[in-house]
């Protein structure tokens, strides 16, 4: 790759985010009732399960943070549609958002999960929306399904064929999955520490990839796809 690529497709923003990522899954899944933050398919077979038991009360629990989820998917594409309108690059708009999602919610009471959760799934919706490449390869920052896959058939790949680009992106993309599980990690710790303050690590780590962000190209002459 010898062409230019915004900072927000490059590994260091996918690192940052990926950690976010699995912070604020371990957040909302420990701290506010074993709710998903990010893994809407659990969140869904959830709600299934519950309401075939006739437990409404349980199923909405887990029915809002899906809805709230796909909201931010188009909230996301709406600031996209719109870039042209703002100063900052939409992506920042996106990051920004959460920011100020997460720094709501370190304050919402556990008497309120079900809003709490609702709100991390809908920055969810929106990080997954807004950066899905890294090196103009797909890949997702706030669950692991895909790059499991994509990382064990570049796998794959290289074991049959020695294809030294298979192997890379098998770095990449299980690289980004250790980087997801850090982040979970660091939730179970943060939280031990600070309760429903420790989503605001996932602000900190936020505010870095926004302030990264302003440098809007990057030449990636010394990547891992030289």
């Amino acid at each position: 790759m010898n062409r230019k690529i915004q900072m927000s497709e490059t590994i260091l923003i996918g690192i940052l985010l990926a950690i976010s990522g699995g912070f604020m899954d371990a957040y909302s899944y420990i701290f506010r009732d074993h709710v998903f933050a990010n893994a809407q398919t659990g969140n869904i077979i959830l709600f299934g399960i519950y309401l075939s038991e006739g437990n409404i009360h349980e199923s909405i629990k887990y029915f809002w943070p899906v809805i709230a989820f796909a909201f931010g998917i188009i909230l996301a594409d709406f600031f996209r549609y719109f870039e042209n309108k703002y100063k900052l690059h939409w992506r920042q708009l996106s990051v920004l958002i959460e920011i100020l999602i997460f720094s709501v919610v370190a304050f919402i009471s556990t008497e309120y999960n079900l809003l709490a959760n609702s709100l991390i799934s809908l920055a969810c919706g929106i990080q997954v929306e807004s950066f899905r490449k890294i090196y103009s390869h797909p890949i997702a920052t706030t669950m692991c399904i895909g790059n499991l896959r994509s990382g064990t058939e570049n796998l794959y790949n290289f074991l049959m064929y020695r294809d030294e680009l298979s192997l890379k992106k098998t770095r990449l993309y299980f690289g980004i999955i250790l980087c997801f599980i850090l982040g979970a990690i660091l939730g179970n710790i943060f939280i031990e520490l600070f309760s429903s303050k420790a989503i605001l690590m996932s602000s900190i780590i936020l505010s870095i990839v926004f302030v990264l962000m302003f440098i809007e190209e990057f030449n990636p002459e010394n990547s891992i796809f030289k």
